[in-house]
């Protein structure tokens, strides 16, 4: 123990020295340095507040060298009898700034190895109390390290100074784009993209319908489009099918080839030209499928933390996930079992940064309405799913019902539920013989 205590935690002086003598001596390569380190890397109290005080005068766009820091922290009451001389060694130790990002590499390293070290504490702290289960253990383990991948230590508090420069620049960024450009992935619909602002980082998006409406089909392609336009690696979980079910399904529904064609096998020499083109456009997108009817969403997250370039997970379809710890709830508590599912999912959604698109079963109570149009009390074990989801969507199919409805292969999706934008309808074609969705090209009126 004396001897833990008597070993300091990993840094370098020295390239800490040299990263603030190198933005002394040089301001150009404070904006370098910016982007890459944070106060909580520097180890030493006295490098910290020294590059605050930078920090902050750069965020403010003051002139940065010897006299003005010193200046500054001065009036921050930071100064001591021994700061102006420390600012002088610090330019004087650093002859040049040329190799400043390899000093910033190094005191990135040191404050890594810092943060690995304070988890595996955790870790072996949390083990030795005993409490919770192994599967608990690992869980919070797991999120402990990813926390670490994703440059965000678990606990930290956030200044609104900070989350200000976030926002700022991402609202920047939205106006140099002329506000033309969707804030999430684009679900492939432009008309329902127009909707709910496209599929927005850390919401949990919920896809409602009665069977036979085509949810899986309509998820497949939002995540197809989703892969091919943001190159970004799309996880599909699929409780019900199979994983060659779901690519025969994409392959129809890129190639235009018919479904049935597909699963027969019975194919012309013209399909083969269409499925070689849909399975070439396929294999050059990263989806990931896992068709494990069992899993869990701890199991899906920590399937998810391992995904580099993560952009949408899918899951298809919410009642048939085991809660958490295979916890098993006798049929009146199927709600809870439920509710524990989608808080997850939200949850989920939140740490990935990343959309989460749900698929959900309906309750058969539309069938006995006269309108059969689906609604927010349908949702299968209902309230805490519409209550966790940002945005819940309803596909609605008239000639499904109605054998002479007028709007034939024309589906509606029910924008019910949206925390960022309004409810309401849009029309999609839908395309039985591919199991596809499309745009309508003529655009028909709001009427019910």
């Amino acid at each position: 123990m004396e001897e833990l205590l008597m070993r300091a935690m990993p840094h370098s002086p020295e390239a800490e020295q040299a990263v603030l003598g190198s933005m002394l001596i040089d301001a150009d390569c404070v904006k370098d340095v910016m982007d890459k380190l944070q106060p909580e890397d520097f180890y030493l109290r006295q490098n910290r507040e020294i590059f605050e005080t930078i920090y902050t005068m750069f965020i403010y766009s003051k002139p940065i060298d010897g006299v003005t820091v010193a200046g500054e922290m001065e009036k921050n009451g930071l100064y001591t009898d021994t700061t102006r001389s420390y600012l002088l060694q610090l330019m004087e130790v650093t002859p040049t700034s040329a190799n400043v990002m390899e000093y910033v590499r190094i005191v990135r390293d040191k404050a890594l190895q810092r943060v690995v070290a304070l988890a595996a504490a955790d870790i072996t702290a949390m083990v030795q109390d005993g409490a919770g289960s192994a599967s608990d253990m690992l869980e919070s383990a797991e999120q402990k390290i990813y926390a670490i991948r994703r440059g965000r230590s678990a606990q930290n508090m956030v200044p609104i100074s900070v989350v200000l420069q976030d926002v700022m620049g991402h609202l920047a960024e939205l106006t140099a784009n002329g506000g033309s450009t969707l804030p999430g992935l684009s679900t492939g619909f432009s008309a329902v993209d127009g909707k709910i602002n496209g599929l927005n980082k850390s919401d949990l998006l919920l896809l409602a319908a009665r069977p036979g409406m085509g949810k899986t089909s309509m998820a497949l392609n939002v995540a197809l489009a989703a892969a091919k336009e943001s190159g970004k690696t799309v996880a599909i979980f699929s409780l019900e099918m199979s994983r060659e079910q779901l690519v025969t399904r994409l392959i129809a529904a890129e190639g235009l080839v018919e479904n049935t064609r597909l699963t027969t096998g019975n194919l012309r020499e013209s399909d083969w030209v269409k499925i070689a083109e849909a399975a070439s456009t396929l294999s050059r997108t990263d989806i990931r499928i896992d068709d494990n009817p069992l899993l869990t969403v701890a199991d899906m997250n920590a399937k998810c933390r391992r995904l580099d370039n993560l952009g949408l997970v899918v899951i298809d379809y919410l009642q048939l996930m085991t809660s958490a710890g295979g916890k098993s709830y006798s049929g009146e508590n199927r709600q809870q079992a439920v509710s524990d599912i989608s808080r997850m999912m939200k949850i989920m959604a939140k740490e990935l940064q990343v959309p989460v698109l749900c698929l959900s079963q309906l309750s058969r109570a539309n069938e006995k309405r006269e309108d059969k149009r689906p609604m927010l009390s349908d949702l299968r074990e209902s309230g805490a799913i519409e209550q966790d989801a940002d945005i819940v969507m309803f596909l609605y199919r008239d000639d499904y019902y109605n054998e002479d409805s007028e709007k034939r292969n024309i589906a509606e999706c029910i924008v019910a539920k949206n925390r960022h934008g309004e409810t309401g309808k849009v029309e999609l074609r839908w395309m039985p013989d591919y199991t596809a969705f499309g745009t309508l090209e003529k655009r028909y009126g709001d009427e019910a």
